[in-house]
């Protein structure tokens, strides 16, 4: 009996030694192909290391963001230390995360050294032509083009009485519904009804909504998935929602090719894409804008529609900020004349109060949890060297949540931003430097507009307030938010 117990222990510890030495030795594989390779150089990337063969450290991320995404970064800052950058394996590439507010400034700002450097998936779905596929150069072009339309306090005036329309509209249809709603998918058609009216026009042409949004929400899901063409992962749906969208895109834009708009006062943005020339007198090929036009309809919807949502949850967690953003919106409407119908620019200025409400929501959901970029050359920051070819991921939502930039960084608390001086690159809900997000201010616009309505005249009562919250491909509740509007006036 003695020589058997010793037989089973010997196999036992056998086993657990041979496990361990496997499981080293795969975890050493990325680290040897990627990093032993760059001979001297190895020596200066930051800390970190490369996870498994082919998968890199998806498995851990993707661990981390089904319950708690914070702590892939706090892992991270546990392990090595506060350099601000870590090196890794993340989606398919050889990356370098930055994630302090000086080391994502410098990334942010040197379009000399860094260029756009998105997944596969991002970019076969986004299009080559679309703003995350041109270069600097291109994009700077395109940039002062379409941002005409939407940025300036000139061009969002002109859509006050749009989004407020749309909005108060929406509001009533669902306070007047006898069943809960997924208020996440009524903010979702809101925005998109918003978005495509502004960039594609409302004069007769028949878009629908429902069938659209739903393409989006498949589109949106596999952008940032394992680039697979297979059925059944998200990447392969994408696929074809993007199809589909294409095809509803040109026809769109055949429309509009045989319509005389000679008598138009006013052009859309498909409008401008289709009159526009580079520097030889060329037009933009049909690809060319519906790409454009592909990317700006997702993301002017997606941010705004979660802004939203995000902003109303918190508001009903904390009954003392919704009291007191109620009460500046009542002081606006008590100043108002009598004469005057809806809002206007001078008065969504005022709302200094909803504004740190709103920045306060966007530093804490963090609805976009990195941008993407791509060393053109070796770059060194602060000592660390980024080699070229390497993607680097810039971490929002890790200085967003760094407790060393934001005090009780998980606390929901506007009056932080009350006497706060941001430190240069401690707010990124939209990016920094050349590729800002251009329809930041549009997105903040929607906010601030429909929770004017909602403050004045209505609260939200969810039914799963404790359901789970799912946070790829953004934030948001598992079920959608199911609640119901209550109308209060």
């Amino acid at each position: 009996m003695v020589f058997l117990d010793s037989l089973w222990l010997t196999l036992i510890v056998a086993l657990l030694g041979g496990y361990a030495f496997v499981f080293g030795f795969l975890r050493r594989v990325n680290e040897w192909y990627y990093v032993s390779r760059l001979r001297k150089m190895q020596h200066s990337l930051p800390p970190g290391d490369m996870g498994w063969p082919f998968l890199g450290n998806m498995p851990s991320f993707l661990k981390a963001f089904k319950s708690d995404p914070d702590s892939f970064i706090y892992n991270l800052v546990s392990r090595y230390g506060r350099t601000g950058m870590y090196r890794t394996y993340l989606f398919g590439s050889p990356s370098i995360i930055v994630c302090t507010p000086e080391t994502c400034r410098k990334v942010f700002t040197d379009d000399e050294n860094f260029k756009l450097g998105y997944p596969a998936s991002t970019m076969a779905l986004t299009g080559k032509r679309s703003f995350h596929g041109i270069s600097n150069e291109e994009h700077k072009r395109l940039r002062r083009l379409t941002s005409s339309p939407i940025t300036g306090h000139e061009a969002l005036s002109m859509y006050i009485d749009l989004i407020e329309g749309i909005a108060v509209q929406l509001l009533q249809e669902l306070s007047s519904m006898n069943t809960p709603c997924e208020f996440l998918v009524e903010l979702r058609k809101f925005a998109f009804k918003v978005i495509t009216t502004i960039f594609i026009g409302s004069d007769g042409y028949h878009v629908d909504l429902g069938l659209v949004e739903n393409l989006y929400t498949h589109l949106n899901r596999g952008i940032k998935s394992s680039a697979i063409n297979l059925p059944g992962f998200a990447f392969h749906k994408a696929l074809k929602a993007r199809k589909k969208l294409m095809k509803m895109l040109q026809e769109l834009v055949d429309q509009k090719r045989t319509k005389n708009t000679k008598t138009e006062l006013k052009k859309d943005m498909m409008d401008l894409l289709m009159k526009v020339k580079d520097e030889e007198g060329r037009r933009l090929e049909d690809e060319d804008i519906i790409d454009l036009l592909l990317v700006f309809l997702l993301a002017g919807h997606e941010s705004s529609a979660h802004g939203i949502l995000w902003t109303i949850i918190y508001l009903m967690e904390h009954p003392h900020v919704f009291h007191k953003a109620k009460k500046e919106q009542e002081e606006i409407m008590e100043k108002r004349p009598s004469t005057q119908k809806g809002l206007n620019h001078r008065e969504i200025r005022q709302m200094e109060y909803l504004s740190k409400v709103i920045d306060e929501m966007l530093r804490r959901t963090s609805i976009s949890f990195a941008n993407f970029r791509q060393a053109k050359v070796d770059v060194n920051i602060n000592g660390y060297i980024i080699p070229k070819g390497w993607k680097v991921l810039v971490w929002n939502r890790g200085v967003h949540m760094d407790p060393e930039t934001y005090i009780n960084p998980k606390d929901y608390d506007p009056s932080r931003w009350e006497k706060y001086k941001a430190r240069a690159g401690s707010f990124l809900p939209f990016g920094l430097g050349s590729r800002l997000c251009p329809g930041s201010d549009l997105a903040k616009f929607e906010i601030a507009i429909f929770l004017h309505h909602f403050l004045l005249n209505y609260r939200m009562e969810r039914i799963n307030a404790k359901c789970p919250l799912t946070y790829l491909p953004v934030p948001r509740p598992s079920d959608n938010c199911l609640a119901r509007i209550i109308k209060t006036t």
